[in-house]
């Protein structure tokens, strides 16, 4: 989907039409922001939009690639100046939509598993040809033309798969070096790109070693990384998914001669008259207008036991009807209703920093200047202490492969937001990421009403089974929790 904006002067694009409501009466809009992959991407993005005057928050999860940035109430809201200032770090970002976070989502998947496989293909049989010159396989030192040879080959092979598969990381780099700026991409990119010259350099000279293998094996191990990165953030991202799932895909809806007609949840009005019928959800929050049914609310208050609803009563989206027909208004959009607030509560506790989320952006944001400083520091010290150019310089470049800690940004983050995913799949919202710190410093629990400590299902005790037997097929027929229970008995 292309979408294109006005430009207001000093301003950035117009995208007044993309703000929404906050809480307190404050504007905010939501970006999809592509190329973010490590903690020190989100606190760059973080910062940069934060200084802007009139934004009071920003926050980007990386698993949505959603940032959701916060005007100061009362404040002239500037979502432009947002957008131009993620472009200006080196990162291109469109207002939110979730169907094209998800067709990225899954570019990008495509993306590296297509270069994953181009560098498990490069590294095998690159390997073919320079495993040979490592352990000398035929029985005796190789000739000097049949070393080159080698390497010759083992550089048509490695060094095309490992420029190609080496591109999400070259891309990446070169995005942050326009705008002034390193990530974590640019040390590999150097470390890859020097490896490969220095072997080309070995081989024009007829010298020993060459590490063609070496690098596209290190693309190999790295792109696998990065691929379990991408089908984690899959995984994470499908709590609040699997809510918004539990509603109705669509509506019943009443024209004004009374007739049906099903539309998409996203097209119903405030206002539109809807038929509910048992069995189903009810898909917007809405004001029964005529009928009555007991309804599971479950979802929404986790109680058990069904609620009666008859004309006047208020009933909230994700409701399952049980018994009668319901007709109903609707008095707020999807995205308004009590589903959609719960799954911005379950995104906003993934997204939530914890102490030790906190920690692990801090010791990852210090990594380029550091990193790039020891590798320096390494090649000056070995070219100091009589190692020739050479020598040091591959000494550097190992400094520059081997620290790179991506983990060290993605692990804290990822075990949160696992945690958050599985513990809703069980029935439990996470609003704070810090919660699942302080949970381990419990010490007692309180639960203030009856009820809740329950299995949330009703068993039949005692009844005939005569009885049981002849209400069992009328039992399996209804959804009501108690004919389910007469019919698991039976």
């Amino acid at each position: 989907m292309a979408l294109t904006y006005d430009t207001v002067a000093g301003a950035g694009p117009d995208l007044s039409a993309f703000l929404k409501p906050r809480e307190g009466g404050a504007k905010g809009i939501d970006l999809l922001v592509q190329g973010a992959r490590c903690a020190n991407c989100m606190a760059k993005i973080e910062k940069g939009v934060a200084a802007l005057p009139d934004v009071e928050a920003a926050r980007l999860n990386l698993t949505s690639g959603k940032l959701t940035v916060t005007f100061r109430t009362g404040a002239v809201a500037n979502p432009g100046a947002v957008l131009t200032t993620v472009e200006g770090l080196g990162y291109s970002a469109t207002p939110f939509d979730p169907g094209a976070a998800v067709e990225a989502h899954d570019r990008e998947g495509r993306r590296l598993a297509l270069a994953l496989g181009v560098a498990a293909f490069g590294a095998g049989n690159a390997m073919m040809f320079s495993v040979p010159l490592w352990a000398g396989l035929f029985g005796q030192e190789l000739g000097p033309a049949t070393r080159t040879m080698m390497q010759w080959w083992s550089a048509l092979i490695g060094a095309p798969c490992a420029l190609y598969a080496g591109m999400p990381f070259f891309q990446s780099a070169w995005r942050s070096l326009k705008v002034g700026r390193a990530n974590m991409d640019v040390p590999i990119s150097i470390g890859v790109l020097l490896t490969l010259a220095i072997s080309f350099v070995e081989t024009l000279l007829h010298g020993r070693d060459a590490y063609f293998d070496a690098a596209v094996s290190l693309l190999f191990l790295l792109l696998i990384g990065r691929w379990l990165d991408h089908q984690l953030r899959a995984k994470a991202r499908s709590a609040a998914a699997d809510l918004l799932a539990l509603q109705a895909p669509y509506a019943v809806v009443l024209d004004e001669a009374g007739h049906e007609q099903r539309k998409p949840l996203a097209e119903v009005a405030v206002g539109d008259r809807l038929i509910v019928r048992p069995g189903e959800r009810v898909p917007v929050d809405a004001v029964v207008e005529a009928g009555s049914a007991e309804l599971d609310n479950a979802l929404l208050t986790g109680e058990t036991r069904p609620e009666p609803v008859a004309a006047g009563s208020r009933i909230q989206a994700g409701a399952l009807n049980l018994t009668g027909v319901l007709t109903l208004r609707a008095t707020v959009k999807s995205e308004d209703s009590a589903v959609a607030a719960i799954a911005r509560l379950v995104e906003a506790g993934t997204q939530s920093r914890s102490l030790y989320v906190r920690l692990a952006d801090k010791a990852a944001a210090i990594y380029v200047p550091v990193v790039h400083t020891a590798a320096a520091l390494t090649f000056v010290a070995g070219w100091a202490l009589g190692l020739g150019p050479r020598e040091a310089l591959l000494r550097a470049v190992a400094v520059l492969i081997i620290t790179c800690p991506c983990a060290l940004g993605l692990a804290v983050p990822a075990v949160q937001i696992n945690a958050s995913g599985g513990l809703f799949r069980r029935g439990v919202l996470v609003k704070s990421g810090a919660a699942l710190e302080r949970l381990a410093e419990i010490d007692h629990v309180v639960f203030d009403k009856t009820g809740v400590l329950t299995e949330g299902r009703p068993h039949l005790i005692e009844a005939p089974a005569g009885l049981v037997a002849l209400a069992a097929p009328l039992a399996r027929a209804s959804a009501h929790p108690l004919a389910r229970a007469l019919a698991a008995e039976a």
